[in-house]
C-alpha cells in the first residue's frame, strides 16, 4: 500500500513550473500519524490558488486507495520557518490561571460530496452496536429474501477484520476476477452477487490495518466493482461506530440503514449508539431488527426466550423508529450459515417461523422505498402487498 501511495504521488505536478514534485524534491514527509495519512511538502513559490489545486490533485490521486477524510496535507516554506524561529526567540507570558472547565471539540466533521454507486438503485447499510448479534447471517438471508421478492441484490462484506460472507454464501475458495473495463466482478452465490475482503486474504491471517487503508478498501468495493443492474446493495458493516462507517457515509449516497440487535439490554445499549450515529450523519433509518428473538426447539417445538423478551420492541418506541423484523433462532439457520447454504436458499423451510420472519423483513424494506423507480416494476408492489387479490 505504501508503494502504491508513493507511486500515485509521483504524478503530482507543480502548476507554477509544470515539473513533478519528485523532480523538485518538494516532498518532506509521507506517512501515518495515528489514524491519518499525513503528506507534507515545501510550497515555496506556490500561490494560494496553486496550493488549492495541488491539494485537490493529491486527493484525486489517492481516491480509491485512502479515504479523503483520512488524508491531511501540510505545507512548509522558508518564510514560515523564519516566523517559527522568531516565535521561539520571543519572551513567553506566564500562563493565566484556569477559570472555566476545559472542553474538547467533538463532532462528526463535514460530510464530503457523496457519490452514487454506478448501476445501483438503493444502498442499505446494516449495522449493529456490538458483535455477535448475527448481522452477517441476517444480511445474507435478507438478500436472498429480496431476491425472492423480485429484485437483483448485491452485498458488500465491509467487516474487514472479520469477513464471514464467503463462508455463509459457500464461496470460501473463490477468487474474484476483473472485466475488460478493469472493474472487479462480484462473486455470485445463490443468485446474489457479493464482494468480501475475505477473498483477498488467507482465512487465518489477521488484518492489522489502520483507518485510511480500511476506507480505501471500502471505496474500491463501492466504486471499482461492477454492480450494474443491482436494485439493492446491502452493506454488512463491522460492529461499532468507527472508520468504516464514517467512510461509507461520507463517500457514498446511502439510502437507508437497518440496526440489528438481540433482545438483551447489553446489546440494545450499543445498538442505540449505532442508530444515533446514523441519525447524526443524516442517514434515513429503515428500522430495527430483533435477531435471535427466541429459540424454537426442534425436539419439543416450544419457543424459548433465551435473551429476554420484547427488548427491541420497547427500544423502537423510545427511539422513534420501526421494528421491521423479529427473527427467531433455529438450528437450521445456524447450520446453513456454517455449511454455505443460507436458510432462505432452502425452499424446504418455506412456511416455518424463521422463513416467514425474513419475508416480513423484506416486505418492510420494500415498503420503506415504495413508490421509488426501482420498485415500480410491473407486479412487484402488487405481489408484495396483496393488491392483486
Amino acid at each position: 500500500m505504501s508503494d502504491e501511495i508513493r507511486q500515485r504521488l509521483s504524478q503530482i505536478i507543480n502548476p507554477a513550473t509544470q515539473k513533478s514534485f519528485d523532480s523538485e524534491g518538494r516532498w518532506q514527509h509521507v506517512g501515518m500519524e495515528g489514524e491519518k495519512l499525513v503528506i507534507q511538502y515545501n510550497r515555496d513559490g506556490i500561490s494560494p490558488v496553486e496550493k488549492r489545486m495541488i491539494e485537490k490533485n493529491i486527493q484525486d490521486a489517492l481516491e480509491g486507495v485512502v479515504g479523503i477524510e483520512n488524508v491531511l496535507v501540510k505545507t512548509t516554506s522558508s518564510q514560515s520557518q523564519d516566523v517559527f524561529k522568531a516565535l521561539d526567540a520571543a519572551p513567553t507570558k506566564k500562563p493565566e490561571e484556569a477559570t472555566t472547565p476545559a472542553q474538547i471539540k467533538t463532532g462528526h466533521g463535514t460530510v464530503g460530496n457523496k457519490k452514487p454507486v454506478p448501476g445501483v438503485g438503493k444502498i442499505i447499510a446494516i449495522g449493529s452496536g456490538k458483535g455477535g448479534v448475527g448481522k452477517s447471517t441476517f444480511t445474507a438471508n435478507l438478500a436472498l429474501t429480496l431476491k425472492k421478492q423480485g429484485h437483483s441484490v448485491g452485498i458488500i462484506d465491509a467487516d474487514i477484520y472479520g469477513p464471514s460472507l464467503p463462508m455463509i454464501m459457500g464461496k470460501r475458495e473463490e477468487k474474484p476476477r476483473s472485466n475488460s473495463d478493469r472493474k472487479i466482478i462480484p462473486v455470485d452465490a445463490h443468485g446474489v452477487r457479493f464482494m468480501s475482503f475475505g477473498f483477498f486474504i488467507n482465512e487465518g491471517d489477521p488484518v492489522i490495518w489502520r483507518g485510511p487503508m480500511l476506507g480505501g478498501v471500502l471505496n474500491q468495493f463501492l466504486f471499482d466493482v461492477d454492480w450494474t443492474g443491482t436494485d439493492y446493495l446491502l452493506i454488512d458493516l463491522p460492529p461499532g461506530t468507527g472508520d468504516i462507517q464514517l467512510s461509507m457515509i461520507q463517500n457514498a449516497h446511502v439510502d437507508g440503514a437497518i440496526i440489528i440487535s438481540t433482545p438483551q439490554d447489553v446489546a440494545l445499549l450499543d445498538a442505540k449508539k449505532g442508530l444515533e450515529m446514523f441519525r447524526k450523519m443524516n442517514l434515513p433509518i429503515i428500522g430495527m431488527v430483533e435477531n435471535m428473538s427466541s429459540f424454537i426447539c426442534d425436539g419439543c417445538g416450544k419457543e424459548h426466550f433465551i435473551f429476554g423478551k420484547g427488548g427491541v420492541a420497547a427500544a423502537v418506541s423510545q427511539l422513534g423508529t420501526e421494528l421491521i423484523g423479529k427473527i427467531p433462532l433455529e438450528i437450521s439457520l445456524r447450520t446453513g450459515s456454517d455449511e454455505g447454504i443460507p436458510y432462505m436458499s432452502n425452499e424446504s423451510f418455506a412456511g416455518r417461523p424463521v422463513w416467514n420472519a425474513f419475508l416480513d423483513a423484506g416486505a418492510a424494506v420494500n415498503k420503506f422505498f415504495q413508490g421509488t423507480p426501482e420498485l415500480t416494476k410491473p407486479g412487484v408492489i402488487s405481489r408484495l402487498f396483496g393488491l392483486n387479490k
